[in-house]
């Protein structure tokens, strides 16, 4: 789930083995999404989810942010991460 998440800074990080360069130089790869091992992957995919989950009508309990709840008439649904 990791891998959803948006990077709002530019991190790089080491060319992967198995991509060598032609000329023996040290590449580096920029990242564009969130990936396991960054210490803000996970910061990164609850700001997305949070996002998509308030897109639907959900709003964040103000005491506990792992509780979303929806009120649709007289049907309440709690959503619990």
């Amino acid at each position: 789930v990791f891998l959803n998440g948006d990077l709002e800074e530019e991190v790089y990080m080491k060319q992967p083995e198995g991509f060598p360069s032609s000329d023996g130089e040290h590449l580096v790869c920029k990242l564009k999404k969130s990936t396991y091992g960054l210490k803000q992957a996970s910061r990164q995919w609850y700001f997305k989810f949070h996002e998509v989950i308030s897109s639907f009508g959900f709003v964040e309990n103000p005491m506990d942010q792992c509780i979303y709840q929806k009120i649709s008439g007289s049907k309440i649904c709690f959503l619990v991460l």
